[in-house]
C-alpha cells in the first residue's frame, strides 16, 4: 500500500503548527515549552503563575459547561439551528474537561498530603 505524499505533507504541516503553538504557549507562560534563547541561554524567565493558570483552567471548564447547558436547552426547545450531534459533542467536551479538572484537584490534594506527612 503506497503512502500518499499529499496526506503526509498535510500531517507534517499540522504537526509543525501544533509544535509552534505549544512553544508559543509555553513561552507566554514561562513554562518548560518556552522557546530557549529568547533573551539568551542563561536568562531567567518569568515564573509561571500557578494560581492564574488554575483560574484560567477553571474558567475554561465553566465555559464548556455553560456552552453545553445552552446547547442542550436550545435543542430541547426545538431550535432548528442546533443539532443533536452538536449538543452531544458539547456535552462530551464539558464532561471530559470536568473530569480532567477533578483529576488535577486529586493530584494537588495528594501532593499536599504528601508534603504534610513529611517528617521535619
Amino acid at each position: 500500500m503506497p503512502i500518499d505524499p499529499v496526506a503526509m505533507d498535510a500531517l507534517l504541516a499540522k504537526m509543525n503548527a501544533m509544535r509552534d503553538t505549544i512553544q508559543h504557549t509555553g513561552a507566554a507562560l514561562g513554562g518548560p515549552g518556552a522557546a530557549a534563547g529568547a533573551d539568551g541561554p542563561g536568562s531567567a524567565a518569568a515564573p509561571a503563575d500557578f494560581a492564574a493558570a488554575l483560574k484560567a483552567s477553571i474558567a475554561e471548564v465553566d465555559a464548556a459547561q455553560k456552552a453545553s447547558a445552552a446547547a442542550t436547552q436550545r435543542f430541547q426547545l426545538g431550535d432548528p439551528k442546533v443539532s443533536l450531534e452538536e449538543t452531544m459533542v458539547a456535552m462530551a467536551k464539558a464532561n471530559i474537561s470536568f473530569q480532567q479538572m477533578v483529576q488535577v484537584r486529586n493530584k494537588v490534594v495528594a501532593a499536599y498530603q504528601d508534603i504534610m506527612n513529611m517528617p521535619i
